[in-house]
């Protein structure tokens, strides 16, 4: 993806790399396997959100304990991933992502059956844990089947579209499972989709493990699983209720504590679950930049276009739900271009590229009003951005993984999906909440969506000038470069 800084002599033969060579059969299934399991744990995050208030009721839950129907799947599954990651690595990602799916099916299962609300927390955190398994093994396993190249382009594309596409599904079709049926019919979708791909794993998906078994990096493993819980909790206890709270600001600082004792483990272990001169490495650096940028703005944006669409123009759940179908629609449009995309003007370009047109579509909503046609504009502004937003989400997800070796995958995947989860939940917290406690929530809008393009804008060119000079490889991927080599 990066601008070569020396002319390039055979340029015809890069040319021909977009069109990535048709995958087997074997292959479209293996693929199909594993982008299932990843769209399961993209909807789970969207799906249950509308049918919030319809769930308290039916299981005696307060208004303020409704946060942990979201914040009990989030904490295990940000806080565990690294771990899971690196275990896969260890001990055999098939493996782990098998049980990971086991456990997600059965935990969806609970929940749908749940008789009170501690029934249901503990499907929801059981969840979460399944979810941590799934996601880093699932995307180590896809890198290390498709080789770098046209075909894990392609790949990639289609696993993004679908992660993508997942939270916009889960958003529509968890309004209309709770009309038609009952919040229940929600996890229970879930389960289903559980108990589709379960049986076709084992057979389909090959067995990948680091070739020698070093010790698993325990205290590395437990300030990093301590640090991003604590830090997972303050962000989402802080998204509902603000930081002056005595328990965001503790589990906020102890967060960041652990974070930093965990840096430093990491400097002296034998065998550490980060690899620290990979995080040095400007792809991986830079790319999970721009990766944590464009998740936590993007969720930003869609929650405060909530917001505006039913509290000022007084749309309903399900005409909001049908905008954000459209956006849904052109993100599969996007995640079939990209991969073409990448490979004629590389990674590097595309993330860039993708980051700047997503900031500078956030700013063109600026010019929301309170007509008819306001829902026009928010309709054809949030698709396209969301169009760039799966560009960098393919880009970025290829720009940290291209150049690692089959034996630390499972890490950077770890790293990847780390971003995107720290991602989704810190923009809400962080900038939405400017939103709902300004005294105008239309100025209060406005305020969140110039900060949300300018913070955007602003990694496009921190991504461009930290990633230039990289060599752009043949479809397109950059190679792995230490930091210092600048």
């Amino acid at each position: 993806m990066a601008i070569d800084t020396t002319p390039t002599p055979t340029p015809a033969p890069v040319a021909a790399e977009p069109s990535a060579p048709r995958l087997s059969a074997r292959d479209r299934l293996v693929l199909f396997v594993l982008c299932a399991a990843q769209f399961m744990v993209a909807l789970d995050f969207s799906v249950l959100n509308v049918a919030l208030p319809v769930l308290g009721a039916d299981l005696g839950m307060s208004t303020s304990a409704l946060q942990w129907a979201v914040t009990a799947f989030a904490l295990p599954s940000g806080g565990f991933l690294l771990l899971f990651g690196r275990m896969g690595d260890l001990y055999g990602r098939r493996r782990l992502f098998l049980a990971g799916l086991a456990l997600f099916g059965a935990a969806s299962l609970l929940a749908t059956l749940a008789w009170d609300p501690a029934s249901f927390l503990a499907g929801r955190a059981l969840q979460g844990l399944g979810a941590a398994a799934i996601v880093p093994t699932g995307m180590s396993l896809l890198t290390t089947t498709f080789p770098e190249g046209p075909a894990r382009d392609r790949a990639l594309g289609i696993s993004g579209t679908l992660l993508s596409l997942g939270f916009t599904v889960g958003m529509v079709a968890g309004g209309v499972l709770t009309d038609l049926l009952s919040w229940r019919s929600t996890m229970g979708l879930l389960a289903l989709f559980a108990l589709v791909v379960l049986p076709l794993a084992p057979r389909l998906l090959p067995e990948s493990r680091t070739p020698e078994r070093p010790r698993l990096d325990v205290p590395g493993a437990v300030t990093v699983t301590g640090g991003l819980l604590s830090l997972i909790y303050a962000l989402t206890t802080a998204a509902e209720h603000g930081f002056g709270r005595t328990d965001v600001l503790v589990t906020l600082g102890a967060g960041l504590l652990l974070l930093a004792v965990f840096v430093a483990v990491e400097s002296r272990s034998a065998a550490p679950l980060v690899s620290l001169p990979m995080l040095r490495r400007r792809t991986v650096a830079w790319g999970n930049l721009g990766g944590l940028v464009t998740f936590s703005m993007m969720s930003t944006v869609v929650f405060v276009l909530t917001l505006y669409l039913q509290e000022i123009l007084h749309l309903s759940a399900f005409e909001t739900g049908l905008v954000f179908g459209v956006q849904g629609v052109l993100s599969v449009v996007a995640g079939s271009y990209a991969p073409r995309v990448i490979g004629r003007f590389g990674a590097r370009r595309t993330l860039v590229g993708s980051l700047a047109g997503q900031g500078a579509l956030g700013l063109s909503l600026l010019a929301l009003g309170e007509g008819g046609w306001s829902v026009v504009l928010a309709t054809a502004a949030v698709s396209l951005a969301s169009m760039c937003h799966l560009g960098a989400i393919i880009s970025y997800g290829l720009t940290v993984t291209s150049g690692v070796p089959d034996e630390e995958q499972g890490l950077a995947t770890g790293l990847v999906t780390s971003t995107q989860q720290v991602g989704i939940t810190v923009g809400i917290p962080l900038l939405g909440v400017l939103a709902t406690t300004a005294p105008d929530l239309r100025s209060g809008v406005h305020t969140v969506l110039v900060l949300d393009a300018v913070i955007v804008l602003a990694a496009a060119v921190l991504v461009a000038v930290g990633l230039r000079g990289n060599r752009t490889a043949g479809s397109g991927t950059v190679e792995a470069e230490p930091l210092r080599a600048r």
